[in-house]
């Protein structure tokens, strides 16, 4: 597990090259608005702090590669260029054509293969073998867990009242093993997928990581076949709950999201919020509960 001090470290790290992003007073819950991040998720504060880390040790000259459905590739390929390192970004060829562009846009090199991110993490480790570029594993790394849990600690001082309960969609589970380092002994957090993408809640059942099928409307951000071993670890030390929701309650919380707020967030994101619309999780009474909107890249025309 990721001790909260790496967490606090990390904070330090990439202190003033990430977004302090806005916590919303909803009805009835706090809405954390991570998507406003810099490349549109949280996983721009994981990216930095890998990054990071490994310059103190020495970048090689090829740079960084990452493998992603295209949130980790779009952070990779921020850092990336924030910091100077070339980056080479493997995604699947389904990857949504919004997320492709903007690699694009920022400077990476992209490199379109096979149909799930499992087979673009496959192809993107052999080219780092082959080029010697840092490898940044997009959720199962130490310093990226670290660095996304820095959200954590934000959040703690955004709401001095305090809060019990942080709702979080996982895929590989690196943002919510950070959340549950940060907020270790202070607040609960809930583990949300989707039924078609249940990486986490089939490795709980099975006392391991274990591969599953994935697909749904949610499977670009969150369609990682395995979850990592340090969400497993900490998921089951943690004792974390893991509430599962399917397709057409990610979709109507999607546009719900938009209709209230004007939000406008990938499918993967909204799945925290259809927790609890569908009633997958139910608040005690007088609970105070965070959903953690992480994630915002996407087509936003399905939503007029």
């Amino acid at each position: 597990m990721t001790p909260t001090s790496e967490v606090e470290a990390a904070a330090r790290r990439i202190a003033g090259r990430v977004r302090r992003t806005p916590l919303l007073r909803g009805s009835p819950v706090l809405l954390k608005l991570e998507f406003l991040q810099h490349a549109g998720s949280f996983k721009t504060r994981g990216m930095f702090n890998k990054i990071l880390v490994a310059a103190e040790r020495g970048l090689p000259a090829a740079g960084v590669i990452a493998a992603s459905g295209g949130n980790a590739g779009l952070a990779a390929a921020y850092a990336a260029r924030e910091l100077g390192v070339p980056a080479e970004i493997f995604v699947p060829v389904t990857a949504p054509p919004v997320k492709v562009a903007k690699l694009g846009k920022l400077g990476a090199r992209v490199v379109q293969v096979g149909d799930e991110y499992a087979e673009a993490y496959a192809a993107a480790i052999v080219q780092a073998d082959v080029t010697g570029a840092l490898f940044c594993h997009a959720y199962d790394d130490p310093d990226m867990v670290a660095g996304n849990g820095t959200l954590g600690l934000e959040l703690l001082e955004q709401a001095p009242d305090g809060f019990d309960t942080v709702l979080v969609a996982v895929g590989g589970g690196g943002l919510v093993a950070g959340l549950a380092a940060a907020l270790r002994g202070r607040a609960r957090v809930v583990a949300v997928e989707p039924h078609t993408s249940a990486t986490l809640h089939s490795a709980l059942a099975a006392g391991g990581p274990v591969d599953v099928k994935v697909s749904g409307v949610a499977v670009d951000s969150l369609g990682a076949r395995r979850a990592g071993t340090i969400a497993y670890e900490t998921a089951a030390a943690e004792r974390l709950q893991s509430v599962l929701v399917d397709d057409r309650a990610i979709v109507e919380a999607r546009r719900q999201l938009w209709e209230d707020y004007r939000v406008a967030v990938e499918h993967g994101t909204a799945a925290a919020q259809a927790a609890l619309s569908s009633g997958a999780y139910v608040p005690a009474a007088g609970e105070r509960v965070v959903v953690l909107l992480c994630g915002a890249n996407t087509d936003p025309a399905d939503l007029a």
